[in-house]
């Protein structure tokens, strides 16, 4: 059976550099940081003190008053970045086409904020002041129902939990269903926002954090040897994917094609990347297999680098592994350090990121990257964006218990 080629055909972002693709990826481009200080709680306790807050979001842009307190946050925001993405897609979905559309939408934390203010609740004033609505409010699966109800798809709809590997998972999921004819289109990708007291307490307990709260545009630095820790951001990232049949039949526009898609697991720590980084490794060369090209065909990899020694070194020797002497050819970025790190939100927000590498031909920048580390030592794109022809770009995502996913893009060609 051949399968069937898969296409994206819209996109939505929401980032801490802005709501919407424009200005997401004109502050990509320019290098600007969404990074600053923590506005949504008193961080006098807390050793790191910023983060990458979303603050020109309008929930009632995207939903009725009365369903926004149905919703949790990472729920705004996946339900917002979908309706993006279907509308730049020109989707239209219908009674006769609602079965063959999808969605494949999830998130590493979920409903964090909800949980921490109902456990507050709870405390003072007892179970019965719980609202009904707290458990549909929180769960992950929640941001794919919501999206799902909003448009009518009532297709294949699930929502990977996979840490920060989650955006990618989702989207390359969906890939596949849609490459073996179990639906038409997918609406995919991640959704975050878990800047909270316990979000931000937890990971400083692992001492896992930045504390440049002095300068926080500057925290966020991967690959950089004076790095002390990565960054927390919020936002969602999604895409519409089809099936190249039904997006040509529909005149659609094209801004790319899905090529290839790997996932494995280290099978070795809770936290830390396996030695010598060989189940990101092992994921890029799936990614490549699947995508029937060869490592030299790569022309971007927007890396996963999250700022954090280990996995900034581990994730550089597994792209030497997979591409050899073409590695120090390609070009590497990591957005994140313009964004920080929106966990199960960031693989969506990068894939989306690298489709539009493609489309402007323009890879954006890794900021901060003054001093680069022992051992890290590709072409990361310090500090300024570069104009140059992206024929074939990857995607990387790597999670808390050794979950990794690859997601590759290539030019669409008829």
């Amino acid at each position: 059976m051949t399968k069937r080629r898969v296409v994206v055909t819209g996109m939505g972002l929401i980032t801490p550099l802005g709501v919407g693709l424009e200005k997401s990826w004109t502050g990509l481009v320019q290098g600007k940081s969404g990074i600053g200080k923590i506005t949504y709680f008193d961080t006098s306790l807390f050793p790191t003190k910023i983060a990458g807050e979303v603050h020109d979001f309008i929930v009632e842009d995207y939903i009725e008053p009365k369903e926004i307190k149905k919703m949790d946050r990472f729920i705004h925001f996946g339900v917002a970045t979908s309706m993006m993405a279907v509308k730049d897609a020109e989707l239209v979905i219908t009674p006769e086409n609602a079965e063959r559309i999808g969605v494949s939408v999830g998130s590493g934390m979920g409903g964090l904020p909800l949980i921490e203010h109902y456990h507050k609740v709870f405390l003072e004033k007892g179970p019965r002041k719980i609202t009904p609505f707290f458990i549909p409010t929180l769960i992950i699966n929640m941001a794919a129902g919501q999206i799902s109800i909003k448009h009518g798809a009532k297709g294949p709809n699930q929502a990977p939990a996979t840490a920060c590997a989650t955006g990618t998972h989702a989207i390359g999921d969906a890939f596949k269903i849609i490459q073996r004819g179990d639906a038409d289109a997918m609406i995919a990708g991640g959704t975050e926002s878990c800047i909270t007291t316990m979000g931000v307490g937890g990971f400083n307990a692992m001492r896992a954090l930045s504390t440049r709260n002095d300068e926080p545009e500057k925290a966020s630095r991967p690959f950089d040897r004076n790095r002390d820790g990565f960054v927390m951001g919020e936002g969602s990232g999604i895409v519409v994917l089809e099936a190249l049949d039904h997006a040509l039949a529909r005149g659609a526009r094209i801004y790319a094609e899905v090529v290839g898609y790997g996932l494995t697991g280290d099978a070795y720590h809770m936290t830390a990347p396996a030695p010598g980084g060989e189940g990101a490794a092992r994921c890029m060369a799936m990614a490549i297999r699947d995508a029937g090209i060869s490592p030299t065909e790569i022309d971007y990899i927007n890396a996963h680098g999250t700022s954090t020694k280990y996995g900034d070194e581990l994730e550089t020797t597994a792209i030497k592994t997979i591409c050899k002497d073409h590695a120090y050819k390609l070009s590497v970025s990591s957005t994140k350090s313009m964004t920080g790190h929106l966990l199960g939100a960031a693989g969506g927000v990068e894939a989306v990121v690298s489709v539009l590498s493609i489309v402007h031909n323009t890879i954006p920048p890794t900021i901060n990257l003054d001093n680069p580390d022992e051992g890290c030592d590709l072409d990361y794109v310090p500090h300024t964006a570069k104009k140059t022809e992206v024929r074939c770009a990857m995607s990387n995502s790597f999670g808390f218990g050794g979950t990794n996913g690859c997601l590759i893009f290539r030019q669409f060609t008829s």
